[in-house]
């Protein structure tokens, strides 16, 4: 998949310091399965595929989603940043109305996006932005320990 990075693709981490990628998409349905395969990539490339990537995919997936779904705009940002002991997964759009938790009926065809990001994340939240907003999510990574040599 060939996508144009706003800021430079996620790289290897190294635990030095953040790994960081953003990129513009066009707020159309579609956009949701472009962003859900760029988050796969990132984790593949920061070797949290197995581990992070089921949740990972489905909440972008919600995020895009909303986003094209609620806010009008023509188009998006998804920004994604690897640190040590975190993803977070950011979705940000034109719009200033900020998202409203609510949970669901079972029987409640739609609604439910941010009540998955809310119970699958380790925590989550809207930032008002100078244009727009960000909605983020983030998941907490246990980082391997150091192997330490045997004297």
């Amino acid at each position: 998949m060939a996508i144009a990075w706003r800021t430079a693709p996620p790289a290897v981490f190294n635990g030095d310091g953040p790994c960081v990628g953003e990129v513009h998409l066009a707020a159309r349905p579609e956009s949701s399965a472009t962003a859900r395969g760029i988050t796969l990539e990132a984790l593949e490339s920061w070797g949290l595929l197995k581990s992070h990537g089921e949740v990972a995919e489905q909440l972008v997936g919600e995020l895009v989603a909303n986003a094209v779904r609620h806010t009008g705009g023509r188009f998006l940002v998804l920004s994604l940043s690897r640190r040590l002991g975190w993803l977070r997964m950011e979705v940000r759009d034109p719009s200033r109305a900020l998202p409203c938790l609510i949970k669901p009926e079972p029987v409640d065809e739609a609604g439910r996006g941010l009540f998955l990001v809310d119970q699958l994340s380790d925590r989550w939240g809207a930032d008002l932005l100078q244009r727009g907003k960000g909605v983020w999510f983030e998941l907490r990574v246990r980082e391997p320990r150091p192997r330490r040599e045997l004297p």
